[in-house]
């Protein structure tokens, strides 16, 4: 509940107990005659017009008026109902628009001041400095009140906004970092896996002539290419991990990684671990065997190597991936595709680091550093 909640209760109440007592002591002073009549009558007049101001939801301006000059014609009739101003004041600094407010300030001071002098026996300067002082302290806090309120409604309302356009940059953010990780995922999995059946179906159907054992053992080795990269779909839409580690470890998943790329190409490629095996992390696991797939699958596809190694280095403070082909090689910084991107990519958000060595007709070799921690 806001200040301005709070205050109104509070302003209804003293309404209610300063006209009930400005009447009572009026009757007791006057007598219950004909004239207390007419004055209770509009004090029951007064009474009426607030009752409608506080429950109406239309015309504020119109309803206060009302009660202002309900209020004059009893003050005018009874100068001891001077005192209801006090509440209609505050009423009306929260009704009216800023530029009425000097205006009722003025007209509720100037009845209050006749209705003193009427009263007093002789008149006296504090009966007009004094109500004129108290209401102008009085409205000078309350417009800074109602300022300052202002204010931190207008803060608050930046700071949900800016809170709303933060989310929208987060969601934005996420689906892109999202979308960049099904591209590795695609690119180092599917993509290879597509790539590698396309070539042993061509050479399946060069040789289905003249030497069918072996163009079937292509086709053999298509299927089960197939069958992996099916696997690999599902979990995209499980969002589990790799099949490839499901039930093993990372050196078995890389040992036969190594074997089926040996297999299907005929080129050695020797895996060696080196140093204690430590537990990794299910990502840094992911993310190792991921850049082991896309470097094979370039030595498969375009280094026409005669050799291959893939090194798995245990450190005190972190593990390293080599992979050393002795093929074509390449000038890396003239390299715009997918593949050195996305690892690098995969290995710098896992806050690791990445080296490649390459020139043509010098083989390639691309070193993966993560920092060991522990097994999530």
């Amino acid at each position: 509940m806001g200040r301005q909640d709070r205050l109104r209760p509070a302003m209804r109440w003293g309404f209610l107990l300063l006209l009930a007592a400005a009447a009572s002591r009026y009757g007791l002073r006057h007598g219950w005659g004909a004239d207390t009549g007419v004055v209770l009558a509009l004090a029951g007049v007064l009474l009426a017009a607030y009752a409608i101001n506080e429950l109406g939801r239309r015309a504020p301006g119109a309803r206060f008026a009302a009660v202002l000059v309900a209020f004059l014609a009893l003050v005018l009739a009874a100068p001891s109902f001077a005192l209801v101003a006090i509440p209609l004041f505050f009423v009306g600094l929260r009704q009216l628009p800023r530029r009425a407010v000097w205006p009722l300030v003025g007209l509720l001071t100037g009845a209050v001041v006749v209705a003193q002098i009427r009263l007093a026996d002789k008149l006296d300067p504090s009966l007009v400095l004094g109500p004129v002082g108290v209401a102008a302290i009085t409205t000078v806090v309350f417009l800074e009140l109602d300022r300052q309120n202002q204010a931190r409604q207008r803060a608050l309302d930046d700071l949900l906004a800016a809170r709303d356009e933060l989310d929208r940059s987060q969601r934005e953010a996420g689906a892109l970092a999202e979308r960049a990780r099904l591209s590795r995922e695609i690119h180092d999995t599917l993509a290879q896996g597509l790539s590698s059946m396309n070539l042993l179906l061509q050479a399946a159907d060069q040789e289905w002539d003249t030497e069918p054992g072996q163009a079937r053992a292509h086709v053999r080795q298509a299927a089960a290419t197939a069958r992996e990269n099916l696997a690999e779909a599902r979990r995209f839409v499980r969002g589990l991990a790799s099949p490839a580690l499901d039930g093993a470890t990372l050196t078995d998943a890389l040992r036969r990684l190594c074997a089926a790329t040996e297999r299907d190409t005929g080129i050695p490629v020797r895996f060696a671990v080196v140093g204690t095996v430590a537990p990794l992390g299910v990502d840094d696991e992911v993310a190792l065997l991921r850049v082991a797939q896309g470097a094979l699958a370039n030595v498969r596809q375009h280094a026409r190597a005669r050799r291959t190694a893939v090194t798995l280095t245990f450190g005190d403070q972190e593990v390293t991936l080599d992979v050393y082909d002795d093929g074509t090689g390449f000038d890396p910084a003239a390299v715009t595709g997918f593949g050195l991107t996305g690892i690098r990519e995969r290995i710098t958000q896992l806050g690791g680091t990445v080296a490649v060595e390459s020139a043509p007709g010098e083989g390639t070799a691309i070193a993966v550093s993560l920092p060991l921690r522990e097994a999530r």
